[in-house]
């Protein structure tokens, strides 16, 4: 039992898991006066050579002052972490806060000194580094903004863990030492190391799943059927090139088979290691399971039992108790009430799943949150005929069910260096950490498509079984954010496979410039249309008439490929009557051979009712994205090239080209093969905005220092408020933000004087919370010239709406006509601080016509923003009306911007309107909310989500 030691209560918030470098997991808490023992146990293991180098002499053992020394702390002044695997000390790291002499201090003194200790047989593997980053955390909490280490020259090892962190550091040599000095604060090189390490571990964590050695199903039947028993079956019959074991404690002590494999009672009884154990026994007897796995030392778990949060209070506390109980010997998770995992490589052939079928191998990596879409989407993907047709081939497939341990995230690390996936489908039906799967995503997206269909976006509640944190952010804000960091959104499993088998067969267009050619002018209409309603630009189709014949196709598609003002083509058909399935052979190849002359622009097929035709041109188990060629001769080249916006076309990486074969996605509906065609062209043109992001501009007039000042003293009257008028337009001002002033007017005479210190014209608007920014009820009164029409509109306001106490009116100065709009910013706890726009009214508030941002924004995405809402034609001089002053929007945009990234304390940010006029704008209401901020895991240690 851990217990608090001398003057603070046990810390159990810094407990944390971490995976390690290999890929295995421990756990990070606090050394605690319980932990003696397990002290001398780990030190007893350390070598001489290790010790030597800790305390700069032999040192053999602990003395029993040593060890009072080492499990005694304050938890402030005196810190000692230890990484454990199933309950053993695996290393420790402690630090002791000094002062300006090096002598034992407390607070304020800001220096401590800090000292690792790893066991031998764990070096190696990012122990260190893990624990220097959840120690630094520990003392910057503490107040501690600077570490000292003194290492022997020696200790190269310890020397590159400080060296490699990323802090800023000054490095001196006395006596014989290696003095190391560094600030806690993180840097942005700190802060990619950390993601850097983040990755490789998260990869190779699911590369261990993934790809095992061998593998042990746990739970297999005496008898035919079951779902252990199939499983088996499934791992046996694709062919798996590790080793397999059969599992099952019920088995007679002389069975040493089961279904042609080896069969054993427990996993202790089989002699070589497990990478793998595939668990499918009764929920109520897969602890006992986890800890023979974690004895024998398997690397990870693929939990099928069901039973779990699945099944209620009772079964979600199980299921926190499987992951704690796992992570303890260092395994990770997926499941549980998982469907299973696939790795269609020839190297590996592993179907560690329900799946009768091994889908063919190919470059599309496959990730469901759900079973049975699992199965749909497999089924689609594998199967000739009914949805997109043609033979379709998967990387890997990842079904994470309850996705209690392993999830989205830690796959799309895997994905982001995996040579054999080329593009990335995904089912979510809830995003655990939205603010590192924008920041993953956005990594991903920038060299393979990630391709995501969002399941219970209307439930209002996670699915059950799915940890998720509490979003305020509305569905279409949260995809919207997605889209930002370059997610192509789709809203079905149809619309998920369309656009991932065009973009896993064909290269990205360099525009939204298409040709429409085919055998019948009415489809061909019918996909111009279809074009028009995507965003695209059509060219008006091509007849080429029912009499068109294979080689009447080939020329007409060589013509529109070789086109410089075309990006794309989509090559419409319908059957020839009497040719039957060589006709449609035919015209395939006359398709494939136009097509690969051409490598550089991606080309469709609307087929109706053709299956010999959509067969034929897919005839390749390949999906491998086909190279461009960007210069004369048209050859296929392994070259990779940065795309740019002038090229013909960008391409995919692993663009290798199919031997001899040009692969064309075949689509039964003009709208199907258009909509990913559109999602094609918008993902180009992301990943080429995406190469030159912008940058956030600095502001000479902005004082953020001020600004933090007057955040602090109102914090100090509470927790959150919502701050007065004049308290927002101070901050604001900080920022360079000017809110036109605004009156209070409790009586007419009040009103009448506020006009003179203000000036006429003036506007008399009431304030009430239910006629705020309400025009059209009438609480508002504009141009008003003189003293006399002020009153009247006074009288008329009280008249219609009640007494001025409930009107709160007030009077301000007229601004120039404009486009009223709305900037909005708000941080909200799981995905982040957003900065959204829209056209104030109706646009917003009936049509939720608004665009946002992830915050901090750059110009270019302040820039895009105000062009990202539909009625964003009213700001640029729609029907003959004057252009509003974009440039004065945008700046606005990045002042609203850097007030929240510079200060997480301001939460809420509305200024509405602002009315934008041909010069300039004017800011006629402002509200601002401030808290303490969210917690930001983002910036702290890594770790696994806590259970």
């Amino acid at each position: 039992m851990q217990t608090s030691s001398d003057r603070h209560e046990y810390p159990a918030h810094w407990e944390a898991d971490v995976v390690l470098r290999d890929g295995g997991t421990a756990r990070v808490r606090p050394i605690t006066v319980d932990d003696a023992e397990r002290l001398v146990s780990f030190y007893e293991q350390v070598s001489d050579e290790s010790k030597y180098y800790r305390f700069f002499a032999p040192y053999p053992r602990l003395s029993a002052k040593d060890v009072h020394r080492f499990t005694h702390h304050d938890f402030v002044d005196r810190v000692g972490l230890a990484a454990t695997i199933g309950g053993e000390f695996i290393a420790t790291v402690r630090y002791d806060r000094i002062g300006a002499g090096g002598t034992p201090a407390s607070a304020p003194a800001d220096e401590a000194e800090v000292a690792f200790l790893v066991q031998d047989a764990h070096q190696g593997r990012g122990v260190a580094s893990a624990l220097l980053e959840h120690v630094a955390a520990v003392a910057r909490e503490r107040g501690i903004r600077r570490f000292a280490a003194e290492v022997l020259p020696a200790n190269t090892k310890m020397i590159k863990v400080f060296m490699d962190a990323g802090y800023t550091q000054k490095r001196s040599f006395e006596d014989g030492v290696v003095r190391l000095e560094f600030d806690l604060e993180p840097t942005d090189r700190s802060l990619a190391v950390q993601y850097a390490r983040e990755h490789r571990a998260e990869a190779r964590s699911v590369q261990r799943l993934l790809q095992p050695g061998s593998v042990a199903v746990i739970g297999t039947g005496r008898t035919p059927g079951g779902v252990g028993r199939s499983i088996l079956g499934n791992i046996r019959d694709a062919g798996y090139t590790g080793r397999l074991y059969a599992v099952n404690r019920a088995l007679p002590e002389a069975q040493k088979e089961l279904d042609g494999v080896p069969a054993r009672r427990s996993v202790r009884e089989i002699g070589g290691p497990v990478d793998l154990a595939v668990v499918t026994v009764p929920a109520e007897h897969v602890p006992e399971v986890v800890t023979e796995c974690g004895e024998h030392g398997v690397q990870g778990l693929v939990v099928i039992s069901a039973g779990y949060a699945d099944s209620g209070p009772e079964g979600r506390e199980r299921q926190r108790a499987l992951v704690r109980h796992a992570r303890t010997y260092g395994m990770r998770i997926i499941g549980p009430n998982a469907f299973g995992i696939i790795n269609s490589s020839p190297q590996v052939r592993l179907n560690a799943s329900l799946a009768p079928e091994m889908p063919r191998p190919g470059r599309i990596g496959l990730f469901a949150q759900s079973g049975a879409i699992g199965i749909a989407l497999l089924s689609r993907l594998h199967r000739r005929g009914g949805g997109v047709t043609g033979v379709t081939g998967v990387s890997t497939f990842v079904s994470s069910g309850n996705r209690a341990d392993v999830s989205g995230n830690d796959v799309l690390q895997y994905w982001y260096d995996d040579p054999e996936t080329d593009v990335a489908l995904m089912y979510l039906e809830s995003i655990g950490n939205p603010r590192k799967f924008t920041r993953l995503a956005r990594r991903t997206a920038a060299v393979k498509p990630l391709v995501v269909v969002q399941g219970a976006r209307h439930g209002g509640v996670a699915p059950q079984g799915h940890a998720v944190r509490a979003t305020r952010l509305p569905h279409a804000t949260v995809s919207a954010l997605l889209r930002q960091a370059g997610v192509i959104r789709v809203d079905t499993i149809t619309d998920l496979v369309d656009a991932g088998l065009l973009l896993a067969r064909q290269p990205l267009p360099a525009g939204p410039r298409v040709a429409i050619l085919g055998n019948s002018e009415s489809l061909g209409l019918l996909t111009y249309d279809v074009c028009l309603s995507e965003g695209l630009r059509p060219h008006s189709p091509l007849d080429l008439t029912t009499a068109a014949s294979a080689d009447d196709f080939h020329a007409a598609l060589s013509r529109a490929l070789a086109d410089d003002t075309c990006d794309a083509v989509v090559v419409t058909a319908i059957p020839t009557v009497g040719e039957g399935s060589a006709g449609d052979a035919a015209l395939a190849t006359a398709l494939r051979s136009a097509a690969a002359a051409e490598p550089g622009k991606p080309v469709l097929v609307v087929h109706v009712e053709l299956g010999g035709l959509a067969e034929a041109l897919s005839a390749a188990t390949s999906t491998a994205p086909q190279a461009t060629a960007s210069t004369a001769p048209r050859a296929a080249s392994s070259t990779r090239e940065e795309p740019r916006s002038a090229a013909p076309a960008q391409r995919l990486p692993s663009a290798e080209a199919s031997e001899g074969t040009h692969l064309i996605p075949a689509y039964p509906a003009a709208e199907r093969a258009v909509r990913a065609l559109a999602q094609a062209v918008a993902y180009a043109q992301w990943r080429r905005d995406a190469a030159d992001p912008g940058k956030v501009p600095e502001y000479e007039d902005i004082d953020e220092k001020g600004a933090a000042g007057l955040i602090a003293g109102h914090l100090a009257r509470g927790q959150g408020l919502t701050l007065g008028t004049q308290e927002t337009c101070d901050l604001l001002g900080r920022y360079g933000i000017h809110v036109h002033r605004a009156l209070p007017a409790p009586t007419p005479d009040d009103a009448v004087a506020a006009a003179r210190t203000i000036g006429y014209p003036v506007a008399l608007k009431a304030t009430a919370p239910h006629l705020r920014h309400r025009a059209d009820l009438g609480g508002v009164r504009l141009d008003l010239a003189d003293e006399e029409q002020l009153r009247r509109a006074y009288a008329e306001l009280t008249e219609l709406f009640g007494k001025p106490q409930e009107l709160r009116p007030v009077v301000q100065g007229m601004a120039p006509r404009g486009v009223d709009t709305v900037v909005r910013a708000v941080i909200d706890p799981a995905a982040g601080a957003v900065l959204s726009f829209g056209l104030a009214g109706a646009a917003t508030q009936l049509l939720g016509d608004m665009a946002h941002r992830l915050i901090p924004v750059t110009d270019r995405e302040a820039t895009s923003l105000i062009r990202s809402i539909r009625t964003a034609p009213l700001l640029f001089g729609w029907r003959g009306s004057a252009p509003v002053d974009s440039s004065a929007l945008e700046e606005l945009l990045l002042r609203v911007s850097r007030l929240v990234d510079d200060h997480p304390e301001v939460v809420a940010v509305t200024l509405e309107p602002v009315v934008v006029a041909p010069r300039g704008l004017s800011v006629l209401g402002a509200s601002v909310r401030l808290a303490p901020p969210p917690a930001r895991d983002d910036l702290g240690p890594r770790t696994l989500p806590a259970y």
